[in-house]
């Protein structure tokens, strides 16, 4: 600094100054001369530098801009640190109640939206996991690009051809999980309409193996909110039943029927039970009924249109047990505002035949139903159906309309708030 002051003087002292001379015989600043060629001034020599005049103004800016950086980046440090991390989750749908999982509880786009698509995928952040699904009969194993060990698998597992397919697939993971690509599985198992699903516990984590959670539809006995929970049936989403938004003219129609029942009368079932009574009292023309003796897997488009329909234009519909009390039909119902009048009876089986049961899941969420021991109580239950005012059963519309969608957030919620806590928590 006082060389730097130094310099500035002597510019200005003449070349014969006996103080200028002073200063360059004793080295202060080598001998000064001012250039007038090349339209500038030959800056004084300090030593062996050469002098700025702006140094110490240039070293304070760039003083000032190290501090901004520095508050800068300890600022997004801090926006990192108190940003919710998220995690990644891929589901495989190697069964339809995948897509009742994907499109009806998660509400997750598909791409490409045709049905009929051998591959299709989608991707939605819930919560603080960021899901990604694949689907489709081009879903092979190997061939679903994983990019996380977090996964879960909707599988099929009611018949013995179902389950030998649905076991391939947990031989397939369980040999990613031995190559470290995969550390975090959940299954999510349509299971026997009986309740017997012995076939998969060998390969709970509880048992020796790697699943470390079982989303179950029906009402297990093995439901214990820990490892295992109870999942909805949904709708049948096999036979293209599709995402339906309500709207006003839904909650506030008039609808022509009093109910409504389309589907397959066994020998000897209450389902026969239930299409007699409707004969007998003449109220079969008061509702829409087609039986019929064989079951069909699929729907034609013309056979789908007829059920919505049905389902669209009746009060209530009449939900006969299958093999299980719990089906598609109720499901199906509460998405168009038709109550369901449910068989409140436990079936054969393996099921829980616990005071809840049967529909624990539903009964549990307050589903606002119709639950009858007896068809026989059928034609008193539609006598009082015929009193009801219209703003009545506008209103009986609306509440189903809410439930339904109250139950399915629900079931996100629930599905994410588990998987977070065991996927997660610790990680």
């Amino acid at each position: 600094m006082r060389r730097q002051w130094a310099a500035r003087c002597i510019l200005g002292l003449k070349e014969s100054s006996p103080l200028r001379s002073e200063w360059e015989s004793i080295g202060v600043v080598k001998k000064i001369t001012v250039a007038t060629s090349g339209g500038g001034v030959v800056a004084p020599h300090i030593g062996d530098d050469v002098w700025n005049p702006w140094e110490d103004e240039q070293a304070d800016a760039l003083s000032a801009l190290h501090k901004q950086r520095e508050a800068f980046r300890q600022y997004q440090e801090r926006i990192d640190k108190n940003r919710p991390k998220r995690n990644k989750v891929q589901i495989w749908g190697k069964a339809a109640i995948g897509l009742y999982l994907w499109e009806h509880i998660l509400e997750g786009p598909l791409n490409p939206t045709d049905i009929h698509t051998q591959w299709r995928e989608g991707e939605i952040q819930v919560g603080k996991i960021d899901f990604s699904f694949y689907t489709g009969p081009a879903v092979i194993q190997g061939h679903v690009p994983l990019d996380t060990d977090s996964v879960v698998l909707v599988l099929n597992g009611r018949e013995q051809q179902k389950i030998s397919y649905a076991t391939r697939w947990l031989q397939h993971v369980q040999t990613l999980i031995q190559f470290h690509a995969v550390n975090r599985v959940a299954v999510v198992l349509l299971g026997s309409e009986r309740c017997t699903n012995d076939w998969i516990s060998p390969y709970l984590r509880r048992h020796g193996g790697f699943v470390d959670l079982l989303f179950l539809v029906y009402d297990s006995p093995w439901v214990n909110d820990k490892d295992v929970f109870q999942w909805p049936l949904g709708v049948a989403t096999y036979r293209q039943f599709p995402v339906v938004m309500p709207n006003s003219h839904m909650v506030s129609s008039t609808r022509p029927f009093l109910c409504n029942f389309l589907g397959t009368v066994y020998k000897n079932s209450s389902r026969e039970t239930l299409m007699g009574i409707l004969k007998q009292t003449g109220l079969d023309k008061e509702c829409i009924t087609t039986g019929r003796e064989k079951w069909l897997p699929q729907e034609t488009v013309e056979s789908l249109r007829r059920y919505q329909t049905a389902l669209a234009q009746s009060e209530i519909t009449l939900c006969p047990v299958g093999i299980n009390t719990e089906c598609y039909r109720i499901y199906e119902a509460c998405a168009y505002g038709s109550v369901p009048v449910v068989e409140d009876m436990v079936t054969p089986g393996g099921c829980s035949a616990a005071r809840s049961s049967p529909l624990r899941l539903l009964k549990a969420a307050g589903a606002p139903f119709i639950f009858l021991k007896d068809w026989k109580e059928l034609p008193g239950l539609l006598e009082k159906e015929k009193m009801m005012s219209q703003e009545e059963r506008t209103e009986r519309r609306r509440r189903l309309l809410e439930w339904y969608s109250s139950f399915r957030q629900q079931m996100k919620d629930r599905f994410t708030e588990v998987l977070e806590e065991a996927f997660f928590k610790n990680s």
